[in-house]
């Protein structure tokens, strides 16, 4: 189900420049991008993976994770193989890498509409793209999301937030919420460790936020390596220009893929690290990765009361009168029902 891509120009003896994600990879004829997913043939950029699915799940929207958006709902999650990025630390390496390292693509022909049907049949309020880079799968995820809209449901974003303006341009129409990974402060981190740069994800927070979408962010945090104080300072500095509401997912790292030696990532870290978000002013932060640790729950930032109780994924208390705090009347920040 190859598909012409969207967000490219041809230039000359054939080759084409891809303006999808940050890379902007040129490309020549035959080959194809950082991706692996996007090939150009005789002059013409061709998405390889248009209704390819590779993954199809039923999740609580707080797997994303978003804590603020819809809790306790459902979203259809869906993805395809290939990713801009090759982080050493993946944890869905078998999917996201698949393209790169074993030149395969496979997947399950699904129609977008054909999607968004099963969203509803199984009472989902949103369809999240998700498990592998949605920014690379962008032609079906736009299409998807059209028919989403237009009948009811949400769309969401979990991305390492690698997209040009261009695309977030297109796509904010149609997108409610993102999650986004910041994985460091650091451009060296993202050169090493992700096979990019630190600013276009930068810029696209910023662009997020002005365009309306709910933001939520979310950094594993991986000891020795993005766990430095400072470095931590500076994230949360940086979210609160974004606006004291944006949530903070610090989540605990576990071995993955070319990190199998690291040690997770002590409780003592991911604690340390949500003080130092409240500290910098960010009403909620979050210690992901723990599960039954006190930090999961969303408090009222007035009174302090908990207004959302979780475990895990799982919502244990939900006391909001609409979207306000039935105690003090503070409004709490998000999308609700």
């Amino acid at each position: 189900m190859v598909h012409e891509a969207l967000l490219y120009e041809k230039e000359t003896d054939l080759r084409v420049k891809c303006a999808l994600c940050a890379h902007r990879c040129r490309i020549d004829a035959g080959a194809r991008g950082i991706c692996g997913v996007r090939e150009n043939r005789e002059g013409v950029l061709y998405s390889l993976v248009y209704g390819q699915v590779i993954a199809e799940h039923i999740d609580p929207i707080e797997k994303k994770p978003l804590f603020h958006f819809l809790p306790g709902s459902l979203s259809f999650s869906v993805a395809t193989a290939g990713c801009n990025f090759r982080c050493t630390f993946c944890q869905n390496h078998e999917i996201s890498q698949l393209p790169r390292e074993e030149g395969r693509i496979v997947g399950q022909e699904r129609a977008p509409a054909r999607i968004v049907q099963q969203a509803r049949q199984t009472g989902c309020s949103s369809i999240s793209y998700t498990y592998t880079e949605p920014t690379i799968y962008f032609e079906f995820a736009w299409d998807i999301a059209g028919i989403a809209r237009e009948q009811g449901l949400k769309n969401v974003f979990v991305t390492n937030g690698y997209m040009t303006p261009e695309t977030l341009e297109l796509l904010a129409p149609r997108l409610d919420a993102a999650n986004v990974d910041l994985k460091s402060f650091r451009d060296d981190f993202y050169k090493k460790q992700c096979g990019a740069r630190l600013q276009p994800v930068l810029d696209s927070l910023r662009m997020m936020k002005e365009r309306g979408i709910w933001v939520e962010v979310t950094t594993l945090l991986i000891p020795g390596l993005n766990d430095d104080e400072a470095e931590l300072r500076d994230i949360a500095g940086f979210l609160f220009s974004l606006g004291a509401e944006t949530p903070w997912h610090i989540s605990r790292f576990h071995p993955q893929y070319q990190m199998m030696k690291t040690s997770p990532t002590p409780a003592a870290s991911i604690h340390t690290a949500a003080e130092i978000g409240k500290s910098a002013g960010l009403k909620y932060v979050y210690c992901g990765n723990l599960p039954g640790d006190a930090g999961e729950n969303t408090r009222c930032d007035h009174c302090g009361r908990v207004l959302i109780g979780r475990h895990g994924f799982a919502i244990e208390q939900l006391d909001l009168k609409g979207s306000a705090c039935p105690h003090c009347g503070t409004p709490l920040a998000g999308i609700f029902r």
